[in-house]
């Protein structure tokens, strides 16, 4: 009789996984039909942030949409608060109508936008440039955060291991993973629900830092995730907070990129242009 019943026990306990483990949605916490490689995790708090299709469509309509840069194919990614990459995309066909290089670059932007912003100060990637610079002769002291692009290094296993493939689709091997990185120049937004509280960040690479900067600005406008007006910033304009600043646009205009400025780039846009924070 014991053994019947230990024996019924396995039994609905092995169909009970089978078919919890068979729940493969975009949005989870794991999948188990990956390809060979895929790591097979994401954070719980990803639930709460936009899947791989999502991703994919408002990058798509932001690469569409901006005229800046070179005019070439995006890589996006999206971390949660703890900087768990949740879901990577791309806008060409295949994986190589985009930089190779700039699908860890998104990644690193996404981790640096969400590892210094706050609820009450929204710092970009591009706000970061001018801070971590070295000494020059024009700024014989510095940035004031210099070697902080240092601080937080990539994890090179997670960056660079699993099935190429599948990166760039929901089984992207980045998914799950923290892949760390601070990168200080343009396309790196936190995400504001809401209630105006960071979930994460969005990293976009692939174009100038220019355009990515305004790439990533789109999508995070067409994913609704730009709700940080009254949250402190470095841009100079409270409605665009942590927008990207320009010594000659919205800068101060002394030819030096100090305070929280970044260089121009080919074809740059009017950072006044891109739609107010909600």
């Amino acid at each position: 009789m014991h053994k019947v019943t230990l024996i019924k026990i396995l039994v609905a306990s092995t169909l009970l996984v089978s078919g919890i483990s068979a729940q493969a949605t975009d949005d989870g916490r794991f999948f188990n039909d990956g390809p060979p490689g895929f790591n097979g995790k994401k954070s719980n708090s990803c639930k709460g942030l936009p899947n791989h299709a999502q991703l994919k469509a408002a990058l798509n309509s932001a690469v569409n949409a901006d005229t800046t840069g070179f005019n070439l194919n995006m890589w996006a990614t999206i971390v949660d608060r703890d900087g768990v990459v949740c879901a990577v995309a791309y806008s060409g066909s295949e994986r190589g109508d985009q930089w190779p290089g700039s699908r860890v670059i998104s990644a690193q932007k996404a981790n640096a936008a969400n590892a210094f912003s706050l609820n009450g100060l929204a710092l970009s990637t591009g706000n970061l440039y001018s801070a971590v610079q070295g000494t020059s002769g024009a700024s014989p002291l510095g940035g004031s955060l210099y070697g902080l692009q240092f601080s937080n290094p990539v994890d090179t296993a997670a960056a660079y291991g699993g099935n190429p493939a599948a990166v760039g689709t929901k089984f992207d091997p980045m998914v799950g993973t923290r892949v760390g990185g601070v990168n200080v120049f343009g396309g790196g937004l936190a995400l504001y629900n809401s209630a105006k509280k960071v979930i994460g960040a969005v990293g976009l690479s692939g174009d100038t830092s220019c355009a990515d900067h305004n790439q990533a600005w789109l999508v995070r406008k067409n994913l609704g995730l730009d709700n940080l007006a009254g949250v402190g910033g470095v841009s100079g304009d409270a409605t665009r907070p942590d927008n990207i600043v320009y010594d000659s646009l919205n800068g101060n205009s002394n030819n030096i990129t100090d305070g929280w400025e970044q260089p121009t780039c080919a074809n740059t846009g009017n950072p006044a242009s891109l739609p107010v924070v909600k």
